[in-house]
């Protein structure tokens, strides 16, 4: 028979059983949570960029020349055929009166030749007859012909000549008529980069001085950049709703008219590189808008009815496994996802596949009780705040949301959990 203990030892025993079963006892996790419920959700795309006018036109000159005239200012509104600009057309004029000379002595030139083949068509028929009848040797006949040849070939060219004088001139009158310059649109001058006596220079091979700009400021758009991942999601017609920095708290809407084919590609060759597309909204609003403005555009890319939603920070990621009140389990699991980050999803042994590493699933956690039982989901589109659940959850769940440190590290399969209590605000002081 075994001795007795003392009863201070069997006290002491039954003291430490019930500390150590408080030590193993798990620490509830303190939570928030929200019912999944169904709600609409748009998608959208943002992006950032400046207000243009749809059409504007660069005015640029096509000759050289000191500006004589220019009656518009900055900010003046224009008509379609408006005198912007003219140019000194001295030189022009000079250059139009020398080619009209040109010509007509051209015209003199082709009146000479064609006598002169004339005369010698008819030597060559005189000739001919003499020759016809051995009047004269066959070395002055040859001789006659061709004489008569060369002269046919002289009122040719001469001709030619009158053409080349004519195409000369009519350059000269498009160089004399592009020394004034008038308004291809109706709009209002948005730049004006030249003053009145200034020279411009400028030529019909090559882009001139760039005298100002005419836009239409009744039809503007924004031109935005997106990123490569999202702009795949945009079509021509998708609705867009814009914030002008000029504007605040006020919203304006827009719709999507082009979506660039060609990337814009920033910071080449280093961390900084991005990619980027362009994207152009037509604005609804008219007549508010000056070029250059700053603008954010939210472009409405999906749609979804009456969905099952949770709130972006209820999904989260879990290695499958993990299981509440684990160590080892949950160790190994951390141990995985190191090496998974810094191996690669899958690890080789001797030039052959060992294993596949075990990748992270998206899961939220529903509040049964005082326990935290672990759901794997399927996401579908989001909005600013919530996603939408395609599989995994019912509605009127009660879904984990918060806090941050729970969700996101604390939270295991069947990990006990206890309802956050709200924090109490301190009473402002007289």
């Amino acid at each position: 028979m075994p001795p007795m203990l003392p009863r201070h030892a069997t006290a002491l025993i039954a003291v430490a059983a019930l500390l150590a079963g408080g030590c193993n006892r798990q620490k509830p996790v303190k939570v928030v949570t929200e019912k999944v419920q169904r709600r609409n959700l748009t998608e959208t795309v943002t992006g950032s960029g400046k207000l243009q006018p749809v059409v504007q036109v660069k005015i640029s000159s096509e000759v050289a020349g000191e500006i004589i005239e220019l009656p518009v200012k900055e900010g003046q509104a224009v008509r379609k055929g408006d005198l912007l600009v003219r140019v000194k057309p001295d030189l022009y004029a000079a250059t139009l009166r020398s080619q009209e000379a040109s010509l007509k002595s051209a015209e003199a030139d082709v009146l000479t030749a064609e006598a002169n083949a004339r005369k010698a068509e008819a030597e060559l028929k005189r000739n001919e007859d003499l020759f016809s009848r051995q009047l004269i040797s066959g070395s002055l006949f040859d001789e006659v012909r061709t004489g008569a040849e060369v002269a046919r070939a002289g009122a040719i060219a001469s001709a030619q000549r009158v053409e080349m004088a004519r195409a000369g001139l009519k350059r000269s009158q498009e160089d004399l008529a592009r020394t004034t310059i008038f308004s291809p649109i109706d709009g209002t001058v948005s730049k004006l980069n030249s003053e009145l006596g200034e020279r411009v220079s400028g030529t019909g091979m090559m882009a001139g001085t760039e005298i100002m700009t005419v836009a239409d400021l009744g039809e503007m758009e924004a031109r935005v950049e997106v990123g490569e991942i999202d702009v795949v999601l945009i079509r021509p017609g998708f609705t867009a709703r814009l914030d002008v920095d000029s504007f605040k708290d006020r919203k304006f809407e827009g719709r999507v008219t082009q979506v660039a084919r060609s990337a814009k590609t920033a910071a080449v060759g280093t961390q900084q590189e991005s990619t980027k597309f362009e994207v152009r909204i037509r604005m609804a609003d008219k007549g508010l808008f000056l070029p250059g403005m700053s603008v954010t555009a939210d472009i409405e890319t999906r749609y979804r009815t009456n969905v099952l939603t949770v709130p972006i920070q209820a999904v989260t990621t879990r290695l499958p496994g993990s299981k509440a009140g684990d160590p080892a389990a949950k160790k190994d699991a951390k141990t995985e996802a190191a090496e998974a980050e810094g191996k690669g999803q899958i690890e080789f042994v001797g030039g052959k596949k060992a294993r596949d590493t075990v990748k992270p699933i998206e899961v939220v956690f529903v509040k049964e009780a005082d326990k935290a039982r672990m759901l794997p989901v399927k996401r579908g589109i989001s909005d600013d705040s919530h996603y939408e659940i395609l599989e995994g959850v019912a509605e009127g769940q009660e879904i984990v949301t918060g806090n941050f440190k729970a969700v996101s590290k604390d939270l295991d399969d069947g990990a006990t959990v206890e309802m956050e209590e709200p924090k109490k605000t301190q009473a402002s002081k007289p």
